[in-house]
């Protein structure tokens, strides 16, 4: 039995989508009920409707550990995708809450019901800060705990060091630590965001760049690990790191609409940074724009996916023609 948590997400839904129908029995945690229909939606895109019957759902909270209890009878494997994603720093206790204290309940369970190995979906916010500015990023690269980090950083780090525990009280382990993550459906989340902006006639793009990968090399690349003997290792998964310019042409050209002309500069985003705050105050709302969003506009540090490609001989998806045809498949919704 595998078991898979964000199955109602961009990346588990997708890994629900590689799995459905095998010979394998499949089981999926939802904490909302009705987001299980954008998974049943992205099954019928690729007319895998029949295979979506197959998956057996469970109700459950990984921040709830008795309502685990269910989810992990009899389960052999487990991808754990889900996870929370915010920028607004009022959202830290939920990150920590979720991100942190929810892997340690599952790395936990795992343990307790005898898991055989265990796959968890990280990000390279994750990974450490180069020492020099413009190095190269690496599974290896150290994490500065001096150097300032947002709340979502801090929790998916410390979510690694839960699964790190797990695997020296002896669970077998692997990391995944994708870059921005594209794929179909799914549109009110994630990456979408980047879609969404460029649909409505974003104008503005910074000199900063993004390592991006497609789902489907995410999805398949934590596929083969877990049929692999790997254990106890990280993997950085980047196709390409891309300026933002590039990204938003790129996007735009799949949607034929025009890309950003207007060159965003540090004292203007630091300007939009601080209205944004000061609006987020009076309006009572979440931040869009935060001090380090707008610093990590301009970071221009690249990703090395060596260590995945020469571990599984691995050949990315070229990530440009692939962002035309999901742009254009987007603008379609």
């Amino acid at each position: 039995m595998i078991l898979i948590t964000g199955g109602t997400g961009l990346v588990g839904g997708h890994l629900l989508l590689r799995l459905a129908g095998g010979t394998t029995a499949l089981r999926a945690l939802y904490h909302n009920e009705k987001n299980i229909s954008k998974t049943k939606k992205l099954f019928a895109h690729y007319g895998k409707t029949a295979e979506f019957e197959t998956i057996q759902w469970v109700n459950g909270d990984i921040t709830d550990v008795p309502s685990l209890e269910e989810a992990f009878n009899g389960v052999s494997h487990v991808y754990h995708c889900a996870a929370n994603m915010s920028f607004d720093p009022r959202d830290e206790a939920m990150l920590r809450k979720v991100n942190i204290e929810g892997t340690a309940n599952m790395v936990n369970c795992a343990l307790d019901f005898g898991v055989q190995k265990f796959c968890h979906v990280s990000s390279i916010a994750a990974l450490g800060d180069p020492l020099i500015a413009g190095s190269v990023i690496t599974e290896e690269t150290e994490w500065n705990p001096e150097i300032y980090h947002s709340d979502y950083q801090i929790s998916k780090y410390g979510a690694e060091m839960e699964v790190w525990r797990g695997w020296q009280e002896g669970l077998k382990v692997v990391i995944v630590n994708p870059g921005l993550i594209f794929g179909y459906g799914y549109w009110g989340q994630g990456s979408s965001a980047v879609l969404k902006s460029v649909k409505k006639g974003q104008s503005f793009y910074t000199t900063g760049s993004v390592g991006v990968v497609a789902v489907e090399d995410v999805t398949g690349i934590m596929l083969r690990l877990m049929e692999s003997e790997q254990n106890a290792e990280r993997y950085t998964l980047v196709a390409e790191n891309i300026d933002f310019k590039s990204l938003l042409d790129t996007v735009a050209k799949g949607m034929n609409k025009r890309g950003p002309v207007i060159y965003a500069s540090k004292l203007m985003l630091a300007f939009a940074w601080r209205a944004d705050w000061l609006l987020s105050k009076l309006m009572m709302r979440k931040r869009l724009l935060t001090k380090h969003m707008a610093q990590t506009a301009f970071t221009t540090e690249p990703f090395d996916s060596s260590k995945i490609i020469s571990t599984l001989n691995y050949r990315f998806t070229d990530m440009k023609p692939y962002l035309e045809k999901l742009s254009a498949e987007y603008i379609k919704q």
